[in-house]
């Protein structure tokens, strides 16, 4: 499938680094009064509230993001299906992420520049039960490629800068979505949800992050919505056993309460941890659930503080 046109050098930027990727879009679309307890979770407002989509992407780049992750994370053909919605309306929603986070960056004034991660969720988060932190759906790695494939390329022809291949909570999904970016044209990251040293699945995290070593169309392994402190623990791993650099995005530190559906305990993301983060090989950092604007300013004004060190300027 031909791609739409984008800029080519993500991945120089990348070299360039560190980059500061955005937060939680879920929380911010919340805290703008949207219902998310659909399914489809943010994707539903694809269709519902575009505007409210790119104004999520905006507070994050006024906020000092470089990197917008679209709400796409829950979209898939199947989600949309069961909502009534046909192959092609949910081929243009699935795009139409790309293009509302898009629309944000090029809106957004100032001399840096604003890239787009489309984003691809794991399987588990279209059943919309609390699976994409588990992991072993009980489907071979072929049935796991058959549902990415589809969306993985109508997002990659939108023209997105990266696809952001995250909250994966097992290996063998991983190996899936390594085989279908690659040949897309498109780069990636991979980014696992992580419980101490493993996977969520309770594979060994070194082995999980040793797929994409010789994957060339990834451009940064790393973590995501993990806890704080896991995040701490996995840059370092990651980057020895790739050799490639290092995404890392935390969600506040608090617990997903899938049954209630609601987060418990107390935040522990800090800005400060940013530091560790870059000494170790990280150079996508940024925040996951809960994690909004205000945290997302403080951690690019510890890059900005910390870029000269590094040697990047990040543009």
């Amino acid at each position: 499938m031909p791609t739409a046109a984008r800029p080519p050098d993500f991945a120089a930027a990348l070299a360039a680094g560190p980059l500061v990727l955005d937060g939680g879009m879920s929380n911010q679309l919340v805290a703008a009064g949207h219902d998310l307890s659909d399914a489809l979770w943010s994707a539903r407002l694809l269709a519902d509230a575009p505007e409210a989509v790119v104004e999520a992407h905006r507070a994050y780049f006024a906020a000092g993001a470089e990197v917008a992750i679209t709400a796409s994370y829950q979209a898939s053909f199947e989600g949309f299906a069961r909502r009534g919605v046909g192959r092609a309306e949910a081929a243009r929603l699935l795009a139409r992420s790309v293009e509302l986070a898009r629309e944000a960056a090029r809106a957004e004034p100032g001399g840096r520049r604003r890239w787009v991660a489309a984003s691809v969720g794991p399987y588990g988060a279209v059943l919309a039960d609390g699976s994409e932190y588990r992991g072993r759906y009980g489907l071979s790695t072929a049935e796991l490629v058959a549902f990415h494939r589809p969306r993985l390329e109508v997002l990659a022809s939108a023209g997105p800068d990266v696809l952001a291949l995250e909250t994966v909570p097992d290996a063998d999904e991983a190996r899936a979505l390594l085989e279908v970016v690659r040949g897309l044209g498109v780069p990636a990251w991979l980014s696992y949800s992580v419980a101490g040293d493993r996977t969520r699945a309770g594979q060994p995290l070194a082995e999980a992050f040793a797929l994409a070593a010789e994957a060339d169309e990834v451009l940064a392994v790393g973590v995501n919505c993990c806890t704080p402190q896991d995040a701490d623990r996995a840059v370092a791993l990651a980057a020895g056993v790739t050799g490639k650099p290092v995404v890392v995005y935390p969600n506040s530190g608090e617990r997903w309460d899938a049954g209630q559906r609601d987060w418990r305990g107390e935040p522990t993301f800090r800005s400060a941890r940013v530091g560790g983060w870059l000494a170790d090989g990280a150079r996508l950092v940024g925040g996951c659930c809960r994690v909004g604007p205000d945290g997302i300013a403080a951690l690019a004004a510890e890059v900005a503080v910390r870029r000269g060190q590094l040697g990047g300027t990040g543009d």
